[in-house]
């Protein structure tokens, strides 16, 4: 895995703030969605982040007496959802590029050794 400096991180989630960044991205993750749906579900469950514990808290927000407090432990459950969602969905966006990186070389190594 190769290691990042702190400068070249900022610099590349600065890349990524103008409006065209993505478009490519989006492409490519409409053709596979379905696939990374399932890797997405799968690293969640094995993680344990729809388990046991996600069961309690939003039967306990859910049935919460007072409507104010009720509405506001469903905002901050969804809230805490939709990080988590998102920093599994970049975990698993970044092994997919280390990924890929890995077969280019291995494919770039073949096509050396036959020649």
């Amino acid at each position: 895995m190769t290691a990042y400096s702190e400068e070249e991180l900022k610099a590349a989630v600065e890349r990524l703030s103008g409006p065209e960044a993505f478009r490519d991205a989006e492409r490519v993750v409409a053709m596979v969605a379905p696939d990374l749906q399932g890797v997405l579900v799968t690293a969640l469950g094995e993680g344990g982040w729809f388990g046991q514990s996600h069961e309690s808290e939003t039967l306990k927000a859910a049935t919460m007496p007072d409507q104010d407090a009720r509405l506001e432990a469903i905002r901050v459950l969804l809230s805490e959802e939709t990080h988590l969602g998102m920093m599994v969905g970049v975990a698993v966006g970044w092994a997919l590029r280390t990924e890929l990186s890995t077969e280019l070389v291995n494919d770039t190594d073949s096509d050396q050794g036959e020649s």
